[in-house]
């Protein structure tokens, strides 16, 4: 459900994002980047405490707490943001989960269901309603940035559901970029390796991050704002370019072979 409102003469003539996992980590280091670049951002999340924490009680930010894995609460955001600001340029697809710790023998069935609802289904949910609105916009179309990772490319040790449900998420952007070129829709993804977020931090055992040979090592990260200054920059450009798929890491991070 809708949680703010604005004056609609603060945002007349701003471009529209919608930001999934807008309260933590990359989602709100986007958020902000496209508040500061004079975008209305429409904040989503489960927990209104961090999307108002995000949101800065800046004038063109609208907060609607949601739950991407519920079908009634994706569609009802989506009516919010265009009920509020009449449009959807940009849709920033983040919400997603780390997953559980252990390779695919170990793994419990509800953790392995957990991750590929939230980052599979989520995702699929959230895109769906996504170019629906933008459909409803024609001609003007829009944009869809899903935020990927490093590991839709190579994974962690240990980490095969969140591997598993990134490579979806690949498919999923090349989907909607052949699908979605008849209306003006455009996809691309960012695939971003240790931006220095809590989530990485939450990865991390002993100060350091599990290698392939069993050590552990203190990787290199990098500001998360240089990663919400590129999907900014992927969002901003004209209707007729698109980033189809961007990798961004950390200088010096173990990355092919994750060694």
């Amino acid at each position: 459900m809708p949680e703010s409102a604005q004056s609609p003469s603060a945002t007349a003539g701003a471009r529209v994002a919608v930001v999934t996992g807008a309260g933590t980590g990359i989602g709100r280091a986007v958020a902000r980047a496209f508040l500061d670049e004079g975008w209305a951002v429409v904040l989503a999340g489960r927990t209104r405490a961090t999307l108002d924490e995000a949101a800065v009680r800046h004038p063109l930010a609208h907060c609607v707490t949601a739950d991407v894995t519920d079908r009634d609460d994706v569609e009802a955001l989506f009516a919010a943001a265009v009920e509020r600001f009449g449009r959807v340029d940009v849709l920033f697809n983040n919400a997603g989960v780390p997953g559980p710790q252990g390779s695919v023998d170990e793994l419990a069935l509800a953790d392995w269901e957990r991750t590929l609802a939230v980052n599979v289904t989520g995702a699929m949910l959230v895109a769906g309603a996504a170019v629906r609105t933008m459909k409803a916009q024609r001609p003007q179309g829009g944009r869809i940035i899903n935020n990927g990772s490093i590991a839709a490319h190579r994974p962690r040790p240990r980490t095969a559901a969140y591997a598993v449900s990134k490579h979806a998420v690949t498919g999923l952007t090349r989907s909607l970029a052949l699908d979605g070129r008849p209306y003006g829709i455009t996809c691309g993804q960012i695939d971003i390796g240790n931006a220095a977020t809590a989530l990485l931090s939450d990865l991390g055992h002993g100060g350091g991050h599990v290698q392939p040979d069993g050590s552990l090592k203190i990787e290199p990260t990098f500001d998360v704002a240089e990663a919400a200054r590129t999907v900014v920059f992927m969002a901003s450009l004209p209707p007729n370019a698109v980033i189809g798929e961007v990798t961004l890491t950390a200088a010096g991070m173990p990355w092919d072979g994750r060694g």
